[in-house]
């Protein structure tokens, strides 16, 4: 499975590109099609929520069809067409066409992954793997902030979303021919979702990972770019620094969490510290947010570190799952993971724009959405108190 893994990992890359890639485009789709901080922050939304609605399906395909021709049609067809769609549109409607056909396009790509993982491999590497595929991928996070400023001062921001298009669609043709899918399971167990929710264990976890990854990733995915641009003035290459500086960050989370379930023989406790430590974060950005650039940029890092959980909540949730419904599993974890970001995303787009006009500095509308974060993040901690640990 070496190089199925090689190939999944590198649609992650361009997964992980394509929901990060808003940031630095801001002020270039702000300039040229009018769009505002709001329209991007729902097109934003839009992607995780596309993304979220395929997971029911895409369980039942990798349990069925297989992660390969699943992954191939999707990539080829949704991401690669939404791109294009992308690099060709005139209004802010357009953008966020063109980012639910991305997310419908990405959407597979990494349950794939943890699907053949789950499948292929011991249960006790499963979160250490899992992490680490996340890791590397999220290389596509790097590659979306100062790497994609460069590219599109150089070729222009429809150029550069028309060749990654195209080169999605190389990545999908890939995916095709090397993928290799496990055997199947010959079983007279049957069985859907709804056998997974009905676990009670599940109702304690899932909320946590509905909220976990929305500061994260609703910051990198789009908030970090106005918020640099609006309080601190900044140029589109110190965005493209910053937002550099937090994907790294979310990088370097992946493999801080990928083996500490094994070090600690815990996966609930590992969860439970490293996510209040993230919420503690975004109140220290709620308080002190505006006073320095690089103080920003230090707490935004943070929040993108230890909000680098989610492979091992997936491990932990994985854990009760049985194996006939191992795919439907980690989708249904995936949907509560993405989907929890989109709808966050949007929500978030509203606080934005209901505190705009009655804001005294520039700062206000922003420190609403961070203190959204903050509140989500306690409660889904608070629930997740309550949880059963599981270690395999």
């Amino acid at each position: 499975m070496r190089n199925t893994l090689i190939i999944l990992t590198l649609a992650y890359i361009l997964s992980q590109f394509y929901r990060a890639f808003l940031a630095v485009l801001a002020a270039p789709l702000q300039t040229d099609i009018g769009a505002t901080a709001a329209q991007l922050s729902s097109a934003s939304g839009y992607w995780f929520l596309a993304f979220a609605m395929m997971q029911i399906p895409i369980g039942w395909a990798l349990d069925t069809l297989g992660p390969k021709r699943t992954t191939a049609a999707l990539l080829a067809i949704g991401a690669g067409g939404g791109a294009m769609v992308f690099s060709m549109a005139t209004e802010p409607w357009q953008i966020g066409l063109a980012m639910a056909m991305i997310g419908i396009g990405c959407s597979p790509v990494l349950m794939a992954s943890y699907y053949i993982i789950a499948r292929s491999f011991p249960a006790s590497a499963f979160a250490t793997m899992a992490a680490f595929m996340l890791g590397i991928g999220s290389l596509g996070n790097v590659g979306a902030a100062y790497p994609m400023t460069l590219l599109v001062e150089t070729l222009g921001w429809r150029q550069s979303i028309f060749m990654i298009g195209c080169t999605t669609v190389a990545v999908a043709i890939l995916c095709y021919v090397i993928v290799r899918d496990p055997p199947k399971i010959i079983t007279a167990e049957k069985g859907s979702v709804l056998d997974l929710l009905r676990m009670r264990a599940m109702w304690l976890i899932l909320p946590l990972v509905l909220v976990n990854y929305a500061p994260a990733g609703g910051l990198r995915g789009l908030w970090i770019g106005p918020y640099f641009t609006d309080i601190f003035d900044a140029t589109v290459v110190q965005v493209g620094t910053v937002t550099s500086i937090m994907a790294i960050a979310m990088i370097a989370g992946n493999f801080f969490y990928g083996p500490l379930d094994r070090i600690f023989g815990t996966r609930k406790w590992v969860i439970f510290f490293g996510n209040l430590s993230g919420a503690s974060l975004c109140l220290l950005l709620y308080l002190f947010g505006g006073s320095g650039f690089w103080t920003t940029i230090g707490i935004m890092a943070g929040i993108g570190f230890f909000g680098a959980s989610f492979p091992i909540l997936v491990a932990h949730g994985r854990s009760f799952f049985p194996d006939h419904l191992m795919g439907r599993g980690v989708t249904l974890i995936n949907l509560f993971g993405i989907g929890g970001v989109g709808l966050i995303q949007n929500l978030s787009a509203k606080v934005y724009d209901g505190h705009i006009m009655k804001a005294t500095t520039p700062i206000d509308p922003y420190n609403s959405v961070i203190l959204l974060f903050c509140g989500i993040m306690v409660i889904g901690l608070t629930i997740y108190l309550f949880s059963q640990d599981r270690t395999d």
